[in-house]
């Protein structure tokens, strides 16, 4: 090769590795899922040089830029401010182009228009596993003087023992029942990750005890405390934490089969301290009388559930709008919390950063919390303040979900809009 190709050669590789840089910076701007809000205009401005083709199920439900859109799909230049709207809901999509070429396609979600209460008061909650969940395996000592690991190979971290010898498994008690029955070989139905699969174990006599064990260890529930986020009159749903719950030891999203939503009595507030969180310290009431609902899922985006009727008295604020990501400003917002004691309360927090592109769900928005008074108790976000709702503007805008472990005055929050689309899947 001589040295005029070399040169060309350079010259066309530099070219194109600075295409493939824009095409991927452009690529990795555009969103994976566009939410609207039924009814509402929306503007958006990515500026951007490229076209998009949106596409709707319905004609005539489209508004582009005031005007409305007779056929189901137009195309929209990139480069330029537009607004949005639908007027009821239906399935769209748009195809981001560039020449002519497809870039990338994203779906848009239209929300429902509805009003929601804000709650903010802190609940314990208690949840129980859809089966017995498997922390480890582990050795029996056998009445021979062997050891033995009957499990080791056959049951792995995080499976859910559903039954045992063809019976519902609901508690560990049940399983142990099992296990002693007669120390034969024992069919298991496991749901490992999103595969069901079937095993067989022949329990093992222990030399410790006189007692027949297959080697594991089990947890059946957890409980902790929390804040409740929103209640829906439209739905009769609440939603709560922001994140879902997980296994303490499996670090493991947790499958639930039931759960409720108790009165928790608050001990002590444990401030947060950089390098080490602070955290609620209580009891959890479980009486009828302090049930205040029920918990169908753990999700990603936070728990669902239904309020009992006779305890809708704790929703005490009004309702309000809520606000899609594109609406959050950076600046002055409010929490509330019940943190005190004393109902709930507003306590003023500053929106520091949006992540509108964030791939963690439940890191949409950074929050720094300004309230003396908050500060002065708990030194910023501590464990229990989870689900904590967020306001701006007079619209729920999300809930607060972590706090920065090496700065206990901030944390992150959740959008609102994922919260109420997992809402939707109850």
């Amino acid at each position: 090769m001589g040295s005029v190709e070399k040169k060309l050669f350079k010259i066309l590789f530099s070219l194109f590795f600075c295409i493939s840089i824009i095409f991927a910076s452009i690529y990795i701007s555009l969103p994976e899922e566009i939410n609207i809000i039924e009814g509402e205009k929306h503007l958006f401005s990515f500026n951007l040089p490229i076209e998009a083709k949106i596409n709707s199920d319905k004609k005539g439900v489209m508004y582009l830029n005031n005007e409305k859109v007779k056929e189901n799909e137009i195309n929209v230049d990139l480069n330029q401010p537009f607004s949005l709207k639908f007027a009821e809901k239906n399935i769209s999509d748009v195809d981001f182009n560039i020449f002519g070429l497809s870039l990338k396609k994203a779906k848009i979600d239209t929300i429902p228009n509805q009003k929601l209460v804000p709650v903010g008061k802190i609940m314990g909650i208690r949840i129980f596993t859809d089966g017995i969940m498997v922390l480890g395996t582990g050795y029996v000592n056998g009445e021979d003087g062997k050891i033995y690991e009957p499990s080791k190979g056959v049951l792995k971290t995080g499976d859910l023992i559903l039954e045992a010898n063809d019976k519902e498994i609901s508690d560990k008690d049940m399983l142990t029942s099992i296990v002693q029955e007669d120390g034969k070989e024992i069919k298991l139905k496991i749901k490992r990750k999103d595969n069901i699969v079937y095993e067989k174990i022949t329990p093992i006599m222990s030399n410790e005890d006189d007692m027949y064990k297959i080697g594991i260890w089990v947890r059946d529930s957890t409980q902790g405390i929390g804040t409740i986020t929103y209640y829906n009159p439209h739905t009769g749903y609440y939603g709560a934490l922001g994140h879902g719950i997980l296994d303490v030891d499996t670090n493991e999203l947790m499958t639930i089969k039931t759960g409720k939503i108790l009165k928790a009595n608050i001990s002590n507030i444990k401030r947060g301290e950089k390098g080490t969180p602070g955290e609620l310290m209580g009891i959890i009431i479980d009486t009828l009388k302090t049930n205040f609902g029920s918990v169908v899922k753990n999700t990603e985006y936070g728990i669902f559930g239904e309020l009992n009727n006779k305890n809708k008295s704790l929703i005490e604020n009004n309702e309000l709008s809520i606000a899609l990501k594109e609406e959050i400003k950076i600046g002055k917002a409010y929490i509330y919390s019940d943190i005190l004691g004393k109902g709930t309360e507003k306590y003023e927090v500053k929106i520091e950063r949006i992540n509108s592109l964030n791939y963690d769900i439940s890191k949409g928005v950074i929050i720094k919390i300004t309230d003396k008074k908050l500060l002065d108790k708990t030194n910023g976000i501590i464990q229990g303040m989870s689900g904590s709702p967020i306001i701006q503007n007079d619209k729920i805008i999300g809930a607060v979900t972590h706090v920065f472990v090496n700065d206990p005055s901030k944390g992150y929050g959740i959008f609102i809009e994922n919260m109420l689309k997992e809402e939707k899947n109850i």
